[in-house]
């Protein structure tokens, strides 16, 4: 039997129309534990059907040392019928009551032992499309806050540049890097933007296509994201979490399969493995 806990909204952000940043309190108790790259689900009665409760997951956008609120970056689905939860969500308001379920997920967890025991090194490098980043903003926060040495590469895809919903934050945490020093505290942030000839999107002059067209290498056999790093992305010094629709993780393992690296799902029989990811659609 599912049993809901109930928690306030106590802050909206309208990046857009159909996207918005939700915080979340709960009323019986503190922000429960969970890691980074974890999930929440949410439920609300859904008038439409009768007050029947309407649960979905939303990736977690806060960090677990945060305790002060959960936070959520959400698309208000439209299309092809309005999302059952979402549209109660975008309807609702700052102290309205909410229903929730304790984080839980295991797919996008920071991996941090390698298969032979070893603490795992690599290079980290998020990839998330639209809202999939939300677990990587998460990472960005948690990593920051517990002072881990590893390099932290988050990479976003986005159709505009209103969609870009953590840019400020992960701007910030790229600056801190370049202040502290690479040994502290080891962070970069890009974007791509998918439909760059929209007027819109006119001011803008950094990566252009998919998010996944940081992986592809230009004439000179550099792709964007070694170019960024400095040297050549290999199994050895990469792993790679990605996080969006299933053509986001089709399109980066389209760049990485040739290359030999596999999934935790199709992980080798020494349980070695160079990228997770989760879908959701």
């Amino acid at each position: 039997m599912v049993v809901d806990n109930k928690a306030t909204v106590t802050y909206i952000q309208l990046l857009k129309e159909d996207l918005a940043i939700f915080r979340i309190v709960p009323d019986d108790g503190p922000v429960p534990d969970y890691k980074a790259g974890q999930f929440i689900t949410l439920g609300m009665p859904n008038p439409v059907e009768g007050g029947k409760i309407v649960r979905r997951a939303y990736s977690i956008a806060s960090h677990p040392e945060n305790k002060d609120y959960v936070e959520l970056v959400i698309r208000w689905v439209r299309k092809p019928l309005p999302g059952r939860l979402t549209t109660q969500l975008f309807n609702a308001r700052e102290r309205d009551t909410i229903l929730w379920l304790r984080p839980t997920g295991r797919a996008l967890l920071i991996n941090d032992v390698m298969p032979n025991g070893e603490p795992d090194t690599r290079r980290i490098v998020c990839i998330g499309g639209g809202t999939g980043l939300a677990p990587f903003v998460s990472f960005a926060q948690h990593l920051h806050a517990v002072g881990d040495k590893r390099e932290i590469v988050v990479l976003h895809g986005a159709s505009y540049v209103d969609e870009l919903s953590y840019k400020d934050l992960l701007t910030d945490l790229e600056n801190d890097s370049i202040k502290r020093g690479r040994d502290e505290w080891n962070f970069k942030y890009r974007a791509s933007i998918s439909r760059p000839q929209e007027w819109f999107n006119r001011s803008w002059s950094g990566q252009m296509g998919r998010v996944e067209t940081f992986l592809r290498e230009r004439e000179n056999g550099i792709s964007p994201l070694e170019e960024l790093v400095g040297e050549k992305i290999t199994k050895k010094n990469t792993i790679f979490y990605v996080c969006g629709w299933q053509g986001t993780i089709d399109g980066v393992m389209d760049f990485l399969k040739p290359r030999g690296f596999v999934t935790e799902h199709d992980k080798r029989e020494d349980g070695s493995f160079e990228v997770k990811y989760e879908s959701y659609g």
